[in-house]
């Protein structure tokens, strides 16, 4: 008789392997369907602390940037408006200059000189108030290292009758940022040994100006030696003309006065003769270069000269402009006292000279201004490369190769369909069904 052989089917463990098999096949495919969707390989660090903390480090640096770019771009603006600013003084600088020479005209009288004088008054107006013109933040584009809210202040009865509530200086630039103000001090503000801008006046003790009858005017200060300039005051009287002792030969006597700071005091007393059928040429020198015309020392590091017919009584002050408000004030005050053509036109010759140097240090800092603008375009455009490459970095960090992820996607796909179909068949293997 023939025995039966029954055999043993454990499918407690086949079944079991089956399921977890097919739930990692399905979190994996989840978690690749996830990443797929987000476009990036490493949705969170434990997907792959390395390449995680390497994309951490490139955001922080593109945030970095992006900061750094916001500060420049705000620096950049105040610049450029500074700049523009800086082109309306200049334009209002040339009206006046060609107000002033058209002061000097011969044929202007008195009151046509008061007149421009008046239209020189509110261009003044305006270059003071464009010198305190603020940015769109409310802080003073002139204020250079630092300076009150108001950087210019005057007229002041005192002298200097203008001053700077502020520290004179530039903001040096950085890596990725640029100063955010010009230096409103060398902009508008004058140094007596770096720009020798002084504001010679003629005039007669017991006439007042020099009558019509006769000429005496000057010519603009020069620099000539920048360390022995003190910025003082001076004031030149003639005290004597001799016309007498030598025939055909007139010998003027004059005195040379610091008026800051010894006031009343001469500090030299001069001589010079000249032909009394010739205007005098007097070299007013610290260290005249000889044999030129008739010379004398003089200032200390300064030098000009005087032509025409001196009388006893006339005096010439020589005052330094410690600004470009400074010259306007002068210009704006001495054509619109000037009484005949002589007064008008030493005080346009002064005035066009000044403000010459005046326009040559606003031309200055404008140039400083462009230089600082195209730095901040350079910063920006080495920023950019920067966060490019931040974001290259960044990318090949945590971003999913999409090629790869659809191949990776569609093996897992069929891997699951795999699993889901085996666990179907192993789901058959139970006792029951075999024995049925």
């Amino acid at each position: 008789m023939a025995t039966a052989t029954f055999s043993r089917l454990g499918s407690a463990n086949t079944y079991d392997n089956a399921r977890a098999n097919l739930m990692t096949r399905q979190t994996s495919l989840v978690n690749l369907q996830d990443k797929m969707t987000s476009g990036k390989r490493v949705n969170t660090p434990s997907d792959d602390p390395t390449s995680a903390a390497q994309a951490e480090r490139a955001l922080n640096r593109i945030e970095r940037i992006k900061t750094d770019q916001r500060a420049l771009d705000s620096q950049r603006n105040a610049i450029s408006q500074a700049e523009s600013v800086l082109g309306d003084v200049t334009d209002t600088l040339q009206s006046i200059r060609e107000l002033m020479v058209s002061a000097g005209d011969g044929g202007y009288t008195s009151a046509e000189r008061q007149t421009i004088a008046m239209q020189i008054q509110g261009m003044r107006d305006q270059v003071f108030a464009l010198s305190n013109r603020k940015d769109t933040n409310g802080m003073p584009l002139f204020a250079s290292l630092a300076s009150a809210l108001k950087p210019f202040v005057g007229p002041q009865a005192t002298a200097p009758d203008y001053t700077f509530q502020g520290l004179p200086g530039q903001n040096g630039s950085t890596e990725v940022t640029i100063a955010s103000t010009l230096d409103g001090d060398s902009a508008f503000m004058h140094q007596p040994n770096r720009d020798g801008v002084y504001n010679i006046k003629v005039t007669n003790t017991a006439a007042g100006l020099i009558p019509s009858s006769r000429t005496l005017q000057t010519d603009n200060v020069t620099v000539t030696s920048p360390v022995l300039v003190t910025g003082a005051a001076y004031a030149i009287d003639f005290t004597a003309i001799d016309t007498t002792t030598v025939p055909g030969t007139t010998t003027a006597t004059y005195t040379l006065t610091d008026t800051t700071n010894s006031p009343g005091a001469p500090f030299a007393t001069q001589t010079i003769s000249y032909p009394t059928d010739q205007p005098a040429n007097i070299l007013i020198a610290d260290d005249p270069p000889p044999p030129a015309a008739p010379t004398t020392l003089g200032l200390p590091g300064l030098s000009f000269s005087i032509t025409g017919t001196p009388d006893v009584g006339d005096s010439i002050t020589i005052d330094p402009s410690p600004s470009i408000f400074s010259v306007l004030d002068n210009a704006i005050r001495d054509i619109g006292v000037a009484p005949n053509g002589n007064a008008a036109a030493q005080a346009v010759g002064q005035a066009l000279n000044n403000i010459d140097i005046g326009m040559s240090r606003v031309s200055a800092v404008r140039s400083q201004a462009g230089d600082l603008l195209n730095r901040a375009e350079r910063i920006s455009v080495n920023q950019e490369k920067r966060s490019v490459q931040m974001e290259t970095d960044r990318s090949r960090a945590e971003d999913m190769d999409m090629m790869t992820g659809i191949s990776d996607f569609q093996n897992q796909q069929t891997g699951y369909q795999a699993a889901l179909q085996s666990y179907a068949q192993i789901q058959k293997l139970s006792l029951f069904n075999f024995i049925g």
